[in-house]
């Protein structure tokens, strides 16, 4: 697999590492200061590119990507305001890119375990529910990705919570997001639920970012030859249902 890798940061060399490892070849490395790379010439190379870079960028990425017909990964978040408007950019380019708030797998079990404990309780109404996040400190947005779908499982299922908030919140129509940053923190996520009688905690630790970028040269490999917009959901129901 010859591999286009589209944000240089901690993320990107792991993928860069763990790439190479398995024999896969890195084609194309764009960074801050040398944006002007990803032309069609350059993405001529790849077979897909995997994006991890900026909020602020990633939506123009997506799109020169798709235009040059290089299926697309996308592990950035805080943009999805566009992602409409990718997914129509999309269709009309008949090409294929795939977002995730997050790729490992651990975490994509960790939002099927949240949706079905959410759905019990909806109707145990004595229990309140909250969130907590912690990543490093190089982490621009808040809350993640990650807990913002956390978040979106919850509200889906629960009828008395009607928006998630970043802050501890006393108001019972909010899903209160506690945001932590500390140094050297892969990422944590805490969904508890409260009562006067007991409490009720899941929780994902990530030891590192090998993980993430496991699960992103997972769905770059599967991505190859397919068309249209996927989640990180379709990768692992291929998987399961070859198993």
């Amino acid at each position: 697999m010859k591999i286009a890798i589209i944000g240089y940061g901690k993320m990107g060399k792991t993928i860069e590492r763990l790439a190479e490892a398995q024999g896969d070849e890195i084609v194309l490395i764009i960074n801050r200061e040398n944006t002007t790379d990803l032309n069609a010439i350059n993405l001529a190379k790849a077979d897909v590119a995997i994006e991890f870079s900026e909020p602020a960028s990633a939506f123009e990425n997506i799109k020169i990507c798709l235009q040059n017909n290089i299926p697309i990964i996308i592990g950035t978040t805080a943009w999805l305001e566009r992602l409409e408007e990718a997914k129509q950019l999309c269709q009309e380019q008949n090409g294929a890119f795939l977002y995730a708030s997050n790729f490992s797998i651990g975490v994509n079990v960790f939002f099927q375990l949240n949706q079905q404990l959410a759905a019990m309780m909806q109707s145990l109404t004595y229990y309140d529910v909250r969130m907590e996040e912690i990543h490093h400190t190089e982490k621009k947005d808040a809350p993640s990705g990650t807990a913002i779908t956390l978040a979106e499982s919850v509200l889906n299922q629960i009828d008395r919570k009607e928006k998630w908030v970043n802050k501890e919140s006393v108001e019972n129509n909010e899903l209160s997001i506690v945001s932590k940053r500390i140094p050297n923190v892969p990422g944590t996520h805490l969904v508890s639920y409260q009562s006067l009688i007991d409490s009720i905690e899941i929780k994902h630790t990530a030891h590192s970012r090998e993980g993430f970028a496991a699960g992103a040269l997972l769905a770059a490999r599967w991505i190859i030859g397919k068309r249209g917009y996927f989640g990180m959901i379709d990768v692992l129901n291929s998987i399961k249902n070859t198993n």
